[in-house]
């Protein structure tokens, strides 16, 4: 509980940022998700490993992973997109 100002601060200083590069919210907003998809697998797996069940850790972690890619998808393909403009033709 005494982190969550810390990070409050931060999520706001990224979205700062954000706005002042003018990136698009979305973008940022699915990028935090990610990092709390993240975060939380990897608190459900570290529980479940000193649980002793290390099998259920893994999938937990397998879990987060695709998640992590499934919202990454959107992402990736901008930045393909991005990247294939400035090809010359």
């Amino acid at each position: 509980m005494f982190l969550i100002d810390q990070v409050y601060e931060i999520i706001r200083m990224v979205e700062r940022l954000s706005v002042n590069a003018h990136v698009n919210m979305i973008y940022v907003e699915t990028i935090l998700k990610i990092i709390g998809i993240a975060y939380i697998a990897e608190f459900g797996a570290q529980i479940t490993k000193d649980a002793g069940q290390g099998a259920i850790a893994s999938k937990i972690e397998l879990g987060g992973k695709i998640l992590i890619l499934a919202m990454a998808i959107p992402i990736l393909t901008v930045i393909i997109e991005t990247i294939i403009s400035m090809l010359p033709t």
